[in-house]
Order: C-alpha cells, then structure tokens, then sequence
C-alpha cells in the first residue's frame, strides 16, 4: 500500500462514517418540511422551520420528537437574520404564579458562519421578547445597546436592551460557550422585573432553536434534546 493511500485512508473513513451518520439521521427522522413556516406538534412541543429573512435560501427542518430535531440549512452571507428554526411551547402563567421554569439542552453546531443558538421568550403575548444567547459563531449581535453585565440562571451574561420596532427585546448574550446545559428561565425573567423593565408579566411561549444569519453551502445544526420544564 502507497504511502499516499495510507495517508489518505483516515480521511475518507471520516468522510464515510460523517455520510452515513447524516443518512440515518435523515432516515430516522418521523417528520420533515422545506416549507418556510412548516409545522408539526409533538405533545406540547411544537416545531416552526421560520424561514422569514429577506433573501432566504433553502431550509429543510426534521425532527424524530419534538425535543430531537434539527435542519440543513443553505443561508448566503449577505447580512441580516435568515430564519429561526426551533420548538416550543406554551405556558401562559404569571411570573408571580410560577414555582419554576427551566429549560435542559444539547446541540450540535458548524463551526463556520454565522449564527447563534438562542432562546427567545415571550411575555404577555407577544408584549416582550427576551433572548438568551446561549453560543455565537460569526459577526452577529443583538439588538439595542449594553446596559450590564450579570450572572443570573446558571450563566453570566452581557445584557442588551433595545426594540425590535414593535416591542422592547431584552438580550443576554453568554459570555461563555456552551452547547448543552440547563438556564433557569424564571430566575432570568424575575431578574428584568427586578429592575423594573417589566412587571408581574405572563411568560407566555419560550422557543429554543438557531437564530441563522448565513450558513453558505448548507450546514446542518441539530438539537440532540432541548427541553422546557415549569411548575
């Protein structure tokens, strides 16, 4: 055997193993969309592809449960948010009424473009928004300007405050990396009524998913489980 075919020989077995995990994923997977806005519930799990960018490509969302689940996603990089695949639920109970509220996750991110892994909460309706960045990859940021910095939830954060043109939208984006993990979602939200930015709100519909400005050439990101939990 050539030393360049013994050379070569690990690479293509990376390249086998990479293609035959992402066939069985796809195989495996009990519903799939490239609708923009293709839905499909999964006990109190519902999963939205959200495909609402300007300029958009393609984007086909799968999933095996409504906390498994993921997409292969072809953004160019021509700047501004793309799509925000996720899932979520409904809770619908005042800050003051809840016990807690958490939310476990574990995903599987690109290491190119740009992009982050996010939660993006609700209150009162669709009154306010709040996001959690829990990883960013690329030149994306949030929206309005840094008012502090805290750790809050399991993680320490720098919080931005700003609007969206028709809400207000409260930002903290970690200062780490993570890709699996637990927040505390409750001790977040009583902490932005602590400083008087809202009330006693309703927590209304918190998602989790990939908020996606550019993934040239088609990436893959998948939630491997993310799940939410209140009492």
């Amino acid at each position: 055997m050539s030393r360049l075919i013994r050379r070569l020989m690990p690479a293509v077995l990376v390249a086998l193993v990479l293609t035959v995990v992402m066939a069985s994923t796809a195989f495996a997977a009990v519903w799939s969309s490239t609708a923009n806005f293709g839905t499909w519930s999964s006990g109190a799990y519902t999963l939205n592809n959200d495909v609402w960018g300007s300029g958009a490509g393609p984007q086909t969302i799968w999933a095996n449960s409504g906390t498994n689940w993921g997409v292969w996603s072809n953004q160019p990089n021509t700047g501004g948010v793309k799509s925000y695949p996720h899932n979520g639920i409904t809770i619908n109970k005042t800050l003051s009424s809840l016990k807690s509220a958490t939310s476990s996750f574990n995903v599987s991110v690109p290491g190119s473009g740009a992009y982050e892994t996010a939660y993006d909460i609700w209150a009162n309706g669709y009154a306010y928004e709040i996001m959690l960045w829990m990883n960013k990859t690329g030149a994306v940021g949030p929206i309005g300007s840094l008012q502090t910095s805290v750790t809050v939830g399991g993680y320490s954060w720098n919080v931005y405050r700003g609007s969206n043109g028709s809400n207000p939208v409260f930002s903290f984006l970690n200062t780490g990396y993570a890709t699996s993990g637990t927040v505390n979602i409750l001790a977040v939200l009583r902490w932005i009524e602590s400083k008087g930015w809202f009330g006693n709100v309703t927590l209304s519909y918190p998602q989790f998913g990939f908020e996606i400005t550019s993934s040239s050439g088609g990436e893959n990101f998948i939630a491997n489980s993310d799940t939410f939990s209140y009492s």
